[in-house]
């Protein structure tokens, strides 16, 4: 696999890895267009495609036929965010069946926007031409959204970032896949307490004595003497003219 764009088949499944900008000039392994997307999509003998993405997005129109091809096949289409989805690579998560954001995820949705030149006239169709262009992909999120069309157009007005949890809410998600757990706890009171509660469960994995779990208690209470004896030795040491006082000396 390429470190930033591959396609995959292993059996009847897809595996497509979007890890970078989506333009129509891609300039090296990072960088994606539609055109050669939708030709590798065409080759492949799949029923199932699943999409990952990590990108800042890039041009609208190469985003929109990414989308599209995606929604127009006829594989099950599953769309993962493993990092950033933003702009244009959030119109292509939206292209999923399913739409799974990692908890440490997050999209961003913005409305379409350009350079311009030219005089007011240039300008007003300008505008125009962006609003027309950014209702495309307003389609795209409404297609999923659980949310009015004003509330989109208001999160794209203010080029929001959006959480799993968020995404969930809004209907861009259907679900959110946690981070594994790592490593082993270093709590060991905590593993002490679970074991003892149902040693019956853990009998396989470890036995704890009574011999011994008294030895740890006993350990356990030497520690906290020395530290009460010392913090009470301090405490007095401190408050003697008030002790004196109190006892009448």
């Amino acid at each position: 696999m390429q470190k930033y764009y591959s396609l995959e088949l292993s059996g009847k499944t897809a595996d497509l890895y979007i890890f970078g900008d989506v333009t129509s000039y891609p300039w090296d392994e990072k960088d994606k267009d539609a055109y050669g997307i939708v030709k590798e999509l065409e080759s492949l003998d799949a029923d199932t495609v699943n999409v990952h993405i990590n990108s800042y997005g890039g041009e609208v129109s190469e985003g929109l036929a990414i989308h599209n091809t995606l929604r127009n096949c006829n594989c099950k289409v599953t769309t993962y965010c493993d990092g950033f989805a933003c702009s244009a690579a959030s119109v292509i998560f939206m292209a999923g069946d399913e739409r799974i954001m990692n908890s440490a995820s997050l999209l961003m949705i913005h409305n379409a926007w350009t350079y311009a030149a030219g005089d007011a006239n240039d300008f007003r169709k300008q505008a125009e031409d962006l609003d027309k262009i950014t209702q495309a992909s307003v389609k795209a999120y409404m297609r999923c959204a659980a949310i009015s069309e004003e509330e989109l157009k208001r999160l794209l007005d203010e080029e929001t970032w959006i959480t799993a949890e968020e995404a969930m809410e809004y209907g861009l998600a259907t679900g959110i896949m946690e981070q594994k757990e790592e490593g082993i706890s270093q709590s060991a009171m905590g593993c002490i307490r679970k074991r003892l509660l149902k040693p019956e469960e853990r009998a396989e994995e470890i036995k704890i004595t009574e011999d011994l779990a008294d030895t740890i208690a006993e350990k356990v209470m030497q520690k906290a003497g020395k530290f009460l004896k010392k913090s009470e030795h301090e405490d007095r040491t401190g408050w003697g003219e008030f002790f004196n006082e109190e006892k009448g000396e």
